[in-house]
């Protein structure tokens, strides 16, 4: 293996084809590259979704009343579901397997918010205090709504840090008073999250108090609850069990899917692992194909380099050379080429991951992408596997060139001549 005579004929032989290797080798290393870079933006992507899907629970469901599109008993075709506070509690009792609820209401009109001479158009959402075990945010300040602001409907808000960069750009927010609509809530707590919305502002108050002040009815928007323990299968069951009870209670068919929109978190989250393997599978298929093609160029290469030094082989087999030296010959240097142009290609590929990563690209080129996209990156298991493959690919690739010339006899070697 660390024969110098051996590398310097390899070396040699190189130097003589530096075109036909050096394509060769650029076809390997394109392979090596494809793949790891592939792999890497497909984890990047995944990292991203996972970072913004991570908002909701994955063990969440969220229910939105929607239009009737068939006549059932009397009641018209087109009727709007209006969900109130009954059917939260309605449905807190029927479905078995609940571990967290809450529902969101909504402010009708304008959302005028400010303080001082600081406003802006947010969006302001009334909520239960349970609403953070549904949705994943952090409070970086103060505290989020509790069971005692929604029972004493206590007029207090927590806001979103882009919120408080506008409303407060030079003190803090907390302990404050802002306006909305023209009534004063003091901030308790902010909080940040990450959003499909480039522009996500957001700002909750109790639920308890919007029904009371700005609606005056017990209308919601939205459901919103966490399953304990539930498998895909169960979570679908559930979803009928929802659909059966909001229609006897709606006064709305069964098989009417536009009545209801139900959003399945634990069915998302599974469809949502299998495209992305299925994804990395796809990566590595092409990447494997690519790296092939080159390999079949070192196979080439060999065979041309195993016929062009016939005579060569057959003098080293007359004064003694065994047929073992001969193989150990073709094979180093068909590893070489697959492994060198292999590595220059993973580096090459780790390399710009890196940059992306570093310097932020897809940020600057596109930031609304960004928040999809969250270090690219391929771990320590693949880099080792692709060096393997190139290992093994290269040893496959000189292997028959090998065999073909440890089996040349002198005498027919000279006559060939």
């Amino acid at each position: 293996m660390f024969d110098r005579d051996k590398w310097n004929e390899i070396f040699s032989t190189i130097r003589k084809n530096k075109t036909r290797t050096f394509l060769t080798g650029f076809s390997v290393a394109t392979g090596i590259f494809m793949l790891i870079f592939l792999l890497g933006a497909g984890r990047g992507l995944r990292n991203g979704m996972k970072d913004v899907f991570a908002q909701d629970a994955t063990n969440s469901m969220q229910i939105w009343g929607g239009r009737t599109t068939k006549a059932y008993k009397g009641t018209p075709e087109g009727k709007w579901i209006q969900m109130v506070n009954a059917d939260l509690e309605s449905l807190k009792k029927s479905i078995g397997k609940i571990d967290a609820i809450s529902a969101m209401s909504y402010i009708p009109g304008a959302e005028v918010i400010s303080y001082k001479d600081n406003f802006g158009n947010f969006n302001v959402s009334p909520i239960h205090d349970t609403y953070k075990e549904i949705k994943n945010f952090d409070v970086i300040e103060g505290r989020f709504l509790n069971k005692i602001d929604i029972a004493e409907h206590r007029k207090v808000v927590i806001i979103q840090d882009e919120v408080e960069k506008i409303l407060f750009p030079k003190e803090t927010s907390l302990g404050k008073f802002i306006n909305i609509n023209k009534i004063k809530f003091k901030v308790v707590g902010v909080f940040i999250k990450k959003d499909f919305e480039e522009n996500s502002r957001d700002i909750y108050i109790p639920i308890t108090v919007a029904q009371k002040i700005f609606n005056n009815n017990d209308h919601l928007r939205r459901i919103s609850f966490t399953l304990d323990n539930v498998s895909v299968e169960e979570s679908k069951e559930i979803e009928k069990q929802i659909t059966y009870k909001m229609a006897a209670i709606h006064n709305f068919s069964r098989e009417d899917r536009n009545a209801l929109w139900i959003q399945n978190n634990i069915e998302n989250s599974k469809q949502f692992s299998a495209m992305f393997s299925g994804i990395e599978k796809f990566v590595w298929i092409i990447g494997i194909f690519t790296i092939l093609l080159g390999v079949i160029g070192v196979f080439n290469i060999m065979m041309i380099v195993v016929k062009e030094r016939t005579k060569e082989i057959g003098i080293r087999k007359a004064i003694g050379a065994s047929p073992a030296s001969v193989i150990s010959l073709v094979l180093m240097e068909s590893i070489f080429i697959t492994a060198a142009s292999g590595y220059f290609g993973l580096i090459a590929g780790v390399g710009l991951l890196e940059m992306i990563s570093k310097f932020n690209w897809i940020e600057k080129l596109y930031p609304p992408a960004a928040i999809y996209f969250l270090n690219p990156q391929v771990d320590l298991g693949i880099a080792v596997g692709a060096t393997i493959v190139l290992v093994v690919t290269g040893a496959l690739a000189g292997f028959f060139p090998a065999r073909r010339a440890a089996s040349i006899q002198p005498i027919d070697a000279l006559r060939d001549e």
